[in-house]
């Protein structure tokens, strides 16, 4: 885990003021009738070899932020920058080329892989796309060394995904990402679909893999015990917003945000000795068609106060050394 104190290099990612509205259409002539604020101002920058966790309930912007992030999905608004280059006012040609360098692994194993393709196929698939094989030598040695990096059999290039198991799938999915030697891996909450026993195995090979091949993940997950081992720093999302930002070991040992604070009473703790008081949050999580005035948790959170919290959207405002928190009262 990285230092609080060493101070950080110059990001590889950063993004700045991050938007994106799904509008919903209706009527005989299908106007815009409301938007999803899906991504409302997301704000963070990620370092090269470090591993961003990005958590929160299910619907909070975390996927869309990550496929935004690639230009998979069109950003409303805001910057993106990649080493430099500002990946929002690129072309098709740029893209094509960045994507070089920012790859994805998706969440599902079963939907993310073609099940008219050989496993070859589909690894291969981008080394044609960007010309980055001789020969059909060349490209049969590459498909092979990437299902050897990823624990599985060079001579599974030949089978189709329905023969292989939810965790191989992924590993496959993995292979596929880094056919094309990235930079920057946005995991889109990779092993939420996989058995418990099996998470463990593919969150160790893309820790292993980050080390071997000096990647940066942006790991987006739900469960805050997945990323709590795996993640140098995380963000924690809430309706489209970034609530906190810190180190790791930071945001784990002294949580500010209430939100935050009630995520981690929830998380298990295996040794029955330990007593965690669990914080309940009071009603539903607001329709992002609509989201709350003020601060977007002012309507469940236990120490709000009004008029300000219902009014006045709280910056994310760095507390203590790389530790940002957007709240009246925690800051």
């Amino acid at each position: 885990m990285r230092s609080t104190e060493v101070p950080r290099p110059e990001p590889l990612l950063r993004v700045k003021n991050l938007v994106k509205h799904f509008p919903i259409k209706g009527g005989v002539f299908s106007r815009q009738v409301e938007r999803v604020h899906a991504v409302d101002g997301v704000s963070f920058d990620i370092a090269a070899g470090e591993t961003l966790g990005v958590v929160g309930e299910s619907g909070c912007g975390k996927s869309t932020t990550g496929r935004c992030i690639l230009r998979l999905i069109e950003p409303t608004s805001g910057e993106v920058w990649f080493d430099g280059r500002n990946v929002t006012a690129m072309g098709k040609d740029e893209l094509r080329a960045l994507a070089r360098d920012m790859q994805i692994i998706f969440q599902d194993p079963y939907a993310s892989l073609n099940p008219r393709m050989t496993v070859g196929s589909i690894i291969g698939e981008a080394l044609t796309i960007h010309k980055l094989h001789q020969g059909p030598g060349e490209y049969r040695d590459r498909i092979a060394e990437l299902l050897t990096l990823v624990g599985l059999n060079p001579d599974y290039m030949r089978r189709y995904p329905h023969e292989f198991s939810g965790g191989q799938r992924q590993r496959i999915g993995i292979a596929r990402a880094l056919a094309v030697n990235p930079r920057l891996v946005v995991c889109d909450e990779p092993v939420s679909a996989l058995d418990v026993s099996v998470q463990a195995q593919v969150v160790n090979l893309l820790e292993d893999l980050q080390d071997k091949l000096q990647l940066t993940y942006m790991f987006i997950a739900h469960d805050l015990s997945v990323v709590e081992h795996f993640s140098d720093r995380v963000a924690v999302m809430y309706l489209g917003a970034v609530a906190e930002i810190a180190p790791a070991k930071s945001l784990y040992a002294n949580p500010l945000h209430p939100y935050t604070e009630a995520l981690l009473s929830a998380v298990p703790i295996p040794d029955p000795q330990v007593k965690r008081t669990r914080i309940k949050l009071e009603g539903d999580v607001p329709s992002p068609v609509r989201p709350p005035t003020g601060c977007r948790f002012h309507t469940r959170c236990p120490i709000a106060q009004f008029p300000l919290c219902s009014t006045e959207r709280p910056a994310l405002e760095e507390s203590s050394p790389g530790h940002f928190v957007a709240c009246h009262f925690r800051g």
